[in-house]
């Protein structure tokens, strides 16, 4: 086997791995390892890392290589053979040429410290992170932080994407934000299908700010649902999170442009997770049943992390310091009902 990756990298092509195997990690997995068997123009193994567990008594990572299947996080669905899992974030990334990140955001600063000094220096990579850090001041974009972390270029891919809707390869479309034209073209070979449509733009930014602030916009239709509020409130809800979407994108961030939000990674994923996602489904429950965001956490998702709530914290770690709380009414209202206890019956009037 090692024989013919090797030959395959001296004929230019290049090596891929995939960092994070939750459901959405194992999603882009099956596309990457299903376009490049077909179209021959990356070396035909994908590593895919994960973070070990044990399952019904086994390795996580055993079962996905014996089964072809990540029974723990994206059930019922077959991944090609060629998508190896690797307990060992180091020994799965080394050699790779493309890095492919779609793990939590709270993972990315310590996973950037173990790859320091053990990539290659060419190497370039794609975050699928839908989140922000304000740890260091100020609102950082994940992608700043792995190309702060690693000194390499990160491109973005963002969009109306349910993992495990794309994974029974319905139709669906998502927005490429790279920097560079050259890698955005090999990362556009990599990711698009019939089913799953690439669109490239250079306004990285504004799609990655689009991924980390349409999971707080869910959060509120989720209270919506879980209040038994109709679809015109609803409607009302997710329209005030697109103003204050592009409002705080063009505060913060350079070059924005305005037609980005129409993009797939836009109001298309706003509509796609306020109806469908993860976010909006804990935040109802979060009404209904009365329980913490932990607890319906360890309930509904496995343990994963909840990002909308997560992005909320972080988003007014900064509107706090700069006291623009009040310019973000409907961001301010999540933050308060997932932290401080504020009622969700309290958000329409804080809005």
């Amino acid at each position: 086997r090692d024989t013919i990756h090797k030959m395959a990298e001296s004929q230019g092509k290049k090596r891929v791995a995939v960092i994070g195997s939750g459901n959405w990690g194992s999603g882009i997995s099956r596309i990457i390892g299903l376009n490049i068997l077909e179209k021959g123009k990356f070396v035909n193994e994908v590593l895919m890392w994960v973070f070990e567990e044990i399952v019904d008594g086994r390795k996580l990572s055993e079962i996905i290589n014996e089964k072809h299947e990540n029974v723990k996080y994206l059930p019922g669905v077959k991944l090609p053979e060629n998508v190896i899992a690797v307990p060992d974030l180091v020994e799965a990334t080394k050699d790779a040429d493309i890095l492919i990140f779609v793990l939590p955001h709270q993972f990315v600063a310590k996973v950037c410290d173990q790859l320091k000094g053990n990539i290659k220096k060419d190497a370039f990579a794609c975050s699928l992170i839908k989140g922000v850090d304000a740890s260091q001041g100020g609102i950082q974009l994940v992608s700043h932080m792995i190309h702060k972390a690693l000194d390499i270029d990160v491109s973005v891919l963002m969009g109306a994407n349910i993992a495990s809707e794309v994974a029974r390869d319905e139709f669906c479309e998502s927005t490429l934000g790279a920097r560079s034209e050259v890698n955005g073209q090999i990362l556009y070979d990599l990711f698009h299908r019939h089913h799953f449509r690439i669109s490239v733009t250079k306004d990285a930014a504004t799609v990655e700010v689009c991924g980390a602030i349409k999971n707080i916009i869910a959060v509120a239709a989720g209270f919506c649902d879980g209040l038994g509020y109709g679809s015109s409130t609803k409607a009302a809800v997710m329209r005030i999170g697109l103003l204050e979407m592009c409002k705080f994108a063009g505060q913060y961030y350079k070059g924005v442009r305005m037609d980005t939000f129409l993009e797939s990674c836009g109001f298309s994923d706003i509509i796609a997770t306020c109806y469908g996602g993860r976010n909006r489904r804990v935040s109802e429950k979060f009404v209904t049943a009365g329980k913490s965001i932990e607890e319906l956490e360890q309930e509904m998702l496995n343990g994963q992390k909840l990002q909308g709530p997560l992005a909320a914290l972080e988003v007014h770690k900064l509107l706090k310091e700069e006291k623009k709380e009040q310019d973000f009414p409907l961001m301010t209202a999540v933050y308060k009902i997932c932290y401080e206890g504020v009622p969700p019956e309290e958000m329409l009037k804080m809005i």
